[in-house]
């Protein structure tokens, strides 16, 4: 049960994503990108992982050291949880750089790969999303300055 669990973590997320990328111009898409309760079905199976390891997790959290992870991501449902959060964390990031990229009208093209980079490693995809957000906010700057005579 727990293997389906795991690959079900991801199922719930995908299609946010899937409508992000493929669909960004949809009224559907910004209104659910939009909504933070996207998470929530996620947070409900970190739950169903956490809570027969929350002794191992809390002791991972609470003071945590490098063995202590090690051994909770040894057990099946303390590495669900864990993947869980992070599933639930980079849809959370995902739909902030979707808002972002709509309000700075950044190229649904040029969001796709990073949206995809995202959902893969986020700690990739969010630093290259920031560096498009501060080159397109200072484009839309100079865009919107009056010109002198």
């Amino acid at each position: 049960m727990t293997d389906r669990l795991f690959e079900l973590t991801f199922l719930l997320a995908a299609p946010v994503w899937l409508l992000m990328i493929v669909a960004p111009r949809w009224r559907g898409t910004e209104r659910l990108a939009a909504s933070p309760l996207t998470v929530l079905p996620l947070l409900a199976l970190w739950a169903v992982f956490a809570v027969p390891v929350l002794p191992e997790l809390w002791a991972a959290v609470s003071q945590p050291d490098l063995d202590a992870f090690r051994a909770l991501t040894a057990l099946p449902d303390g590495a669900g949880a864990l993947w869980a959060q992070v599933i639930a964390w980079d849809l959370l990031i995902g739909q902030w750089m979707y808002r972002e990229a709509r309000r700075l009208a950044v190229p649904p093209l040029l969001m796709a790969p990073l949206l995809v980079l995202t959902i893969l490693l986020s700690p990739i995809g969010l630093p290259l999303f920031l560096v498009v957000r501060s080159l397109w906010a200072s484009r839309q700057q100079r865009h919107a300055a009056p010109v002198a005579a």
